[in-house]
């Protein structure tokens, strides 16, 4: 839930700065590895957005993959886990490096 709301904060800061009457939609980016799920985040939003200038919007989530690289070697690949056994070697790989984002990305405004 405190996710959901940040994020509609954010929106509704950049709405304010606008002078903005309605949100349409807000987009966010979200990694696989971001240890966030989907379904909860749409189910909060709505909730979230009730009484506000963004009831009615619409969440777009744009999911980012997982990336993994292999130090022992440099490999890279996607994760769809924070742990994983690269592929290509065999070694464990703790270098995670991309799908752990969750940002606001746009938000459409009126």
């Amino acid at each position: 839930m405190s996710i959901a709301v940040n994020i509609v904060k954010i929106a509704l800061e950049a709405a304010d700065k606008e002078k903005a009457k309605k949100i349409n939609s807000i987009e966010i980016d979200l990694g696989k590895l971001a240890g966030v799920a989907e379904e909860a985040l749409l189910f909060c939003y709505d909730s979230t957005c009730k009484n506000t200038i963004a009831e009615g919007s619409v969440l777009k989530i744009n999911s980012i993959p997982g990336q993994a690289f292999c130090e022992a070697c440099n490999y890279q690949f996607e994760a769809d886990q924070p742990y994983m056994i690269c592929p290509q070697c065999g070694e464990q790989v703790w270098l995670i490096n991309g799908g752990k984002e969750l940002k606001v990305k746009s938000v459409n405004v009126d």
